[in-house]
């Protein structure tokens, strides 16, 4: 029985991360829901946050409120603490209470930050690695203001989270840099539709080819040291009186669905006529 409810509060976390993933237009907002998410996965009033490395420096990428950047500010500081374990790591760390130290002789992990955590108001922590490939790409940090707020059950189903998290962000990362494939298709078409438009201007004022038009207009460029583009601009504005026009709809249109599709097979489509 409890394994049947510990399968089903994975496949609603998965559900929910999976929709967060369809729905988000940007890693940013997709990190930020995934934190909302964590932070709900047990209950009392969880704060979470997410650290990654960038540059050989941790950094809170999201987080469920303000308190959970603070205390990961305050590790990232000492550099040293349970997210920053977890992460290089790549072991989940829990801290139980982080006031025990006042009323036993129990020696903390991390005395000052558990000090500082506790006077954010945070009683018991747990991180969580994120992995992608093998290797370690991040932490999820959960700040509970209870003291061992995590048990076996709710330590497994962060775990199971966290799993599922380490597949979702490399995924999301992907689409974020197909996503801006497309924007530089879109920018690549927009300046060759304006490229154009002004070597036909040149080659009416010139009464020259399409080769000796182009060589004009790179000259320009390059003894003005303006960028081809926005030479082209000012040519195509100055004979319109307005600036140049975005490319046609069916090029504005473009998905990434129809980059990503595979090629329609000859044969595959509906017959002709």
């Amino acid at each position: 029985m409890v394994n049947d409810l510990d399968d089903d509060a994975a496949t609603r976390d998965f559900k929910e991360l999976q929709d967060a993933l369809l729905s988000t237009e940007s890693v940013e907002q997709f990190l930020h829901e995934m934190s909302i998410l964590a932070a709900g996965l047990v209950r009392g009033g969880l704060s979470c946050g997410m650290t990654v490395e960038s540059n050989g420096r941790p950094m809170t990428v999201a987080c469920s409120d303000p308190v959970a950047a603070q205390v990961d500010e305050v590790q990232y500081k000492l550099d040293d603490g349970p997210c920053l374990h977890a992460m290089r790591d790549g072991h989940t760390v829990r801290i139980e209470d982080t006031t025990r130290m006042k009323d036993t002789s129990v020696e903390a992990r991390w005395p000052e930050f558990e000090a500082r955590a506790a006077s954010h108001g945070i009683r018991s922590c747990l991180a969580l690695p994120l992995t992608a490939d093998g290797r370690s790409i991040g932490a999820i940090n959960l700040y509970a203001r209870t003291a061992s707020a995590f048990g076996t059950a709710e330590a497994r189903r962060a775990e199971n989270f966290a799993e599922n998290a380490s597949g979702a962000l490399p995924l999301a990362l992907r689409l974020s840099s197909h996503v801006l494939l497309i924007e530089q298709l879109r920018s690549s078409l927009s300046s060759r539709a304006v490229i154009d438009q002004a070597l036909g201007i040149i080659m009416a004022r010139e009464h020259c080819s399409q080769s000796r038009a182009f060589a004009i207009l790179r000259s320009a460029s390059q003894n003005s040291n303006v960028k081809l583009r926005e030479i082209a601009s000012a040519i195509v504005t100055s004979v319109t009186g307005e600036p140049p026009q975005p490319p046609p709809p069916f090029e504005d249109a473009l998905t990434a669905s129809q980059l990503l599709a595979p090629a329609r097979r000859p044969g595959r489509g509906r017959p002709a006529g």
